[in-house]
């Protein structure tokens, strides 16, 4: 074979040297030995050695090869070629030696017997030498391919425990990465349903949770501790509407809050007889929460409260003017009763005060602690007609007084007698206190006795006595108890937090008039009346009490009920049992819980005109079986939630068969007892 055929077969230009391909081959092989160093374990590195063991062979083959047809020179020759040694150098020869070889003819040479393959055999080679060379290739790529598929399979396996573990970055970036590797990876398809999966599972428990908490939090009225919780939520998911939901009712029910709050500092204001801040307050809360009701009534009552004061102020100077004229400088009961209705009605007017105080002189003067150590002391050394004034401090009880005297304290936030629940009331009357006054003073319990038989914390037993400008609280009892005929005139008073009634008048004979004071969340009735006694009411206030505003039991006796506000208690405004005389004009009755007045029959005599029944609970008007609803027709009823008047009820009857409420009603049982004798 020649040259030209040996490239011929090669593919190989007629200029182009074979050499350079080698040089390829050899490169190629290399590549395959540092696949054997860096291979990531044995089982690969086991294949390369096997595939370059296989090149190698091919390799020496097609090196044979053209070394036989002389595209390179073998071995041996290189090793000659290269060698200057003189052992390598020909050996001189003698002439004759040269001329007999020079003369000598040459035998015919051998026919050489050539080692080149023949032309079946050497494609033979060379298509095994191809075969060997592709199944290589393949086998590196089938190498790739499995170590793709390995590297696929450990990527897949470290999604797995994050998304197990939910740390769903580092999720995200593995299953991206084998996007990056294996594009349209069926993998990470898989695993992105299962990371977005695993991320609303998360999100539905996380949110579930919190915003549960939210809402118990919410319910038990725990405000910080719901905002927190949904807060939580809106931290990691700001547009969840379950939390923001939540936000908003606790928003909601903040302002609701803040409002109730500033609606209780303006009636503060109120009860303080500051009218006009209380205006001011009222006024202020309107401006944000216009459709506010409690602030519009509170002006509306702030309002009238100024003018009646006006006018009191108007009268009380008329009262003065009179006690002027009839001092001549000794004792008058007459002038002293009116200066001090004139202080009742202008407390701050200081005219009046100091007329008081020089009238009052005219009379002797005991004081505590100046002249006595205690009130009891001063008491058991006062006759009638005395006066003994009290300073400030906490006084112990309980203090009994049986004759005429008067009593004066530093005013019912600084003076303030007090006793133990079960030693008595803090203060007794007994039938000689004939014309006797109390003023300035807080008369209450320093524990709470809750017996059955329990006593009140001002006792009236027969006597006629006069509480001006003090406060009854927190008894085991009634604030006041009126009994046997006792005749009380209460003005300007509060009776508020105690253990049944504010006050009570109990039995035939007994009168109680109240006048400008305030009953205030008392766990009974604000006022009662029952078993004969008869009652005077106006100008009062009675709010926020456990039963009704007014519950008038009279009996025979005579109920006058005149321009009161009974606002917000658990039942009833007014509950009218029995009454032979008297009216019931001129009250509001609000915001009750279970409706507005309750008329029963036994007070059919008593007219029931002139009063506004609005925004309770219930009923407006609830008249008991017998009486003709057209005879209630001049109230002016409005905006209640039950009937504005239900006629013909039969409030005898068990709950089930009343629209009224599903809480009991009115009934003609006896109250609670009163003080023990």
């Amino acid at each position: 074979m020649t040259l030209d055929e040996a490239r011929k077969i090669l593919g190989l230009g007629p200029d182009q040297d074979p050499r350079p391909h080698l040089e390829e081959f050899q490169q190629a092989r290399e590549r395959i030995a540092e696949m054997v160093r860096t291979a990531p374990n044995e089982t690969l590195a086991m294949r390369y050695q096997q595939g370059l063991l296989e090149f190698d062979r091919a390799l020496a083959s097609v090196r044979e090869y053209l070394e036989a047809i002389g595209l390179l020179p073998r071995k041996e020759e290189i090793v000659i070629a290269d060698s200057h040694t003189e052992a390598s150098r020909p050996i001189k020869t003698t002439t004759q030696e040269k001329i007999d070889s020079e003369n000598e003819v040459s035998p015919p040479l051998p026919a050489r017997k050539s080692r080149v393959p023949s032309l079946i055999a050497w494609m033979m080679i060379l298509l095994t030498a191809a075969i060997g060379s592709g199944w290589l290739y393949l086998k590196v790529q089938d190498d790739k391919r499995l170590m793709l598929q390995a590297e696929l399979a450990h990527l897949e396996n470290t999604g797995a425990v994050y998304i197990e573990n939910r740390r769903w970055p580092e999720a995200i970036q593995v299953f991206q990465q084998i996007e990056s590797l294996s594009p349209n990876s069926e993998i990470a398809a898989v695993g992105r349903r299962s990371i977005e999966a695993g991320m609303a599972e998360e999100q539905s428990q996380f949110v579930g949770y919190w915003t549960g908490q939210a809402q118990a939090s919410f319910e038990a009225g725990l405000l910080d501790d719901a905002e927190t919780a949904a807060r939580q939520v809106i931290a990691k998911f700001p547009k969840e509407p379950q939390a923001l939901e939540i936000l908003g009712k606790i928003s909601v029910s903040r302002a609701a809050e803040n409002r109730q709050i500033a609606i209780a500092q303006a009636r503060a204001k109120f009860d303080q007889r500051l009218w006009n801040e209380a205006i001011q307050m009222a006024e202020a809360i309107l401006r944000d929460n216009p459709k506010e009701e409690a602030a519009s009534t509170l002006i509306s009552d702030a309002k009238a409260a100024l003018i009646k004061e006006e006018s009191d102020r108007t009268r009380a100077n008329e009262l003065l003017a009179q006690a002027r004229e009839r001092d001549q400088g000794q004792f008058d009961q007459q002038a002293l009763d009116w200066l001090r209705e004139a202080a009742a009605l202008a407390p701050s007017n200081t005219e009046i005060t100091a007329m008081l105080e020089k009238m009052a002189s005219y009379s002797r003067t005991l004081r505590v602690p100046s002249d006595f150590p205690t009130p009891a002391e001063a008491i058991s050394h006062a006759r009638d007609n005395d006066r003994i004034v009290i300073g400030p401090g906490e006084w112990l009880g309980p203090l009994v007084i049986n004759n005429s005297i008067e009593i004066q304290g530093a005013g019912p936030t600084k003076t303030i007698i007090e006793c133990p629940a079960d030693s008595g009331s803090a203060l007794s009357l007994g039938p000689e206190a004939k014309g006797a006054r109390i003023a300035g003073i807080t008369l209450r319990h320093a524990s709470f006795d809750p017996s059955g038989e329990r006593f009140s914390a001002a006792l009236v037993r027969g006597g006629n006595v006069t509480f001006v400008d003090c406060r009854f609280s927190d008894a085991s009892g009634h604030g006041l108890a009126v009994i046997e005929s006792g005749h009380v005139i209460v003005n300007r008073c509060r009776f508020s937090d105690n253990g049944w009634n504010g006050i009570a008048a109990i039995g035939t004979g007994s009168l109680l008039e109240a006048r400008e004071s305030e009953c205030l969340g008392n766990f009974e009735h604000g006022i009662e009346s029952w078993d004969g006694a008869a009652v005077i009411l106006s100008n009062n206030r009675c709010e926020g009490n456990s039963r009704n505003g007014i519950h008038a039991d009279n009996g025979t006796a005579s109920a006058t009920i005149e321009n009161n506000r009974l606002l917000d208690n658990r039942e009833f405004g007014l509950v009218l049992g029995s009454a032979a005389a008297g009216r019931i004009t001129g009250n509001t009755a609000r915001g009750n819980l279970l409706g507005g007045m309750v008329i029963r029959s036994k007070s059919a005599a008593v007219p029931v005109a002139g009063n506004e029944i609005t925004r309770n609970g219930g009923p407006g008007l609830i008249l008991e079986r017998g009486l003709p609803a057209a005879a209630y027709n001049e109230n002016s009823l409005s905006s209640n939630k039950g009937k504005s008047i239900l006629a013909d009820a039969d409030l005898n009857a068990t709950v089930e068969t009343q629209e009224i409420s599903s809480a009991p009603q009115p009934t003609d049982a006896a109250p609670a007892p009163i003080d023990p004798p």
